[in-house]
């Protein structure tokens, strides 16, 4: 048995499926089964239960799993950190983010990325379902909170803030937008999520925080999403700095309510650097924080 065939049995229990297996490896699910079938017939023991829907772990399959995990961990990370002596960062860059961040911050910062590491892919999840970065092979994740928890690396890469804006021609029709109190008199373009959706919070320097009530008939999800709606004049939207720069500089947007800071949650957020707590940080994951910290990456 080779390390090949050790981390087969790792990709099928997560993905509990010998076709999922083999349309990301591109070869058909019965290869795949006959691999398993000659595995499970030399250590004479049955690793996998078959369903109609799923590929289930044995006792036995999952006792073994558990052994070899950081066995075929160890294995990779050493042929990693050979090669990158050898030769610098390469392979497949597993990276995740939250679908807008990921759409406007990290694809426009790709090209450059390329031309600085041609030998690194990138496999880019962008979603805004929390992702568990072990069971699902991710390098490195850009988290956007306050603070994150888990036994990761964690590493701040940018401060980020919130900002109400609105469409010029919007505010040219509607009621003033200059203090917290008047959002009373509109109706926001909002996130479905509790916070964002019935209070804001606004604070002038160390002052009071001040919780003002919000509301519209317009929820979106993502981010990019609320954007869009508040740029064609459907009502004030409560956006990231990172989403919405080029939008104020170019007059799409207008920023409201001057001189507070806002935001739903808690004025202290960021763009966090994550990674799987380990001894040796891979070459392509080391590259793309590098790239992200330097000139290049903002």
């Amino acid at each position: 048995m080779n390390v090949s065939d050790l981390s087969l049995i790792e990709e099928i229990a997560r993905q509990g499926s010998f076709a999922a297996v083999a349309r990301q490896r591109g070869v058909d699910p019965s290869s795949i089964g006959r691999l398993v079938a000659g595995i499970e017939t030399e250590l004479g023991l049955r690793l996998f239960s078959r369903s109609t829907r799923r590929m289930e772990l044995t006792e036995a399959g999952a006792l073994y799993l558990a052994r070899i995990a950081p066995l075929t961990e160890e294995l990779e990370r050493a042929g990693e950190e050979a090669r990158a002596v050898q030769s610098g960062p390469r392979g497949t860059l597993r990276l995740s983010a939250s679908a807008s961040f990921g759409q406007h911050v990290i694809v426009p910062r790709l090209p450059g990325f390329r031309a600085a590491c041609p030998d690194v892919a990138v496999e880019g999840i962008f979603s805004d379902s929390t992702i568990d970065l072990v069971a699902e092979r991710i390098d490195l994740a850009i988290r956007l909170a306050p603070e994150v928890e888990g036994d990761y690396v964690v590493s701040k890469w940018m401060d980020t803030r919130y900002r109400v804006v609105a469409a010029p021609d919007y505010l040219a029709k509607a009621p003033p937008l200059l203090r917290p109190e008047d959002m009373a008199r509109h109706r926001a373009v909002l996130f479905p999520f509790r916070d964002y959706r019935s209070r804001w919070l606004f604070r002038q320097g160390a002052g009071e925080v001040m919780r003002q009530p919000v509301g519209g008939d317009i929820l979106l999800s993502p981010a990019g999403a609320i954007r869009d709606a508040a740029v064609a004049g459907l009502g004030p939207a409560l956006l990231p700095d990172w989403l919405i720069g080029e939008d104020l500089a170019q007059g799409r947007l207008t920023a409201c309510i001057d001189g507070w800071e806002v935001t739903a949650t808690s004025f202290d957020t960021a763009a966090w650097l994550v990674y799987p707590s380990r001894s040796f940080v891979p070459g392509k994951v080391r590259a793309m924080i590098d790239y992200l910290r330097g000139g290049q990456g903002g």
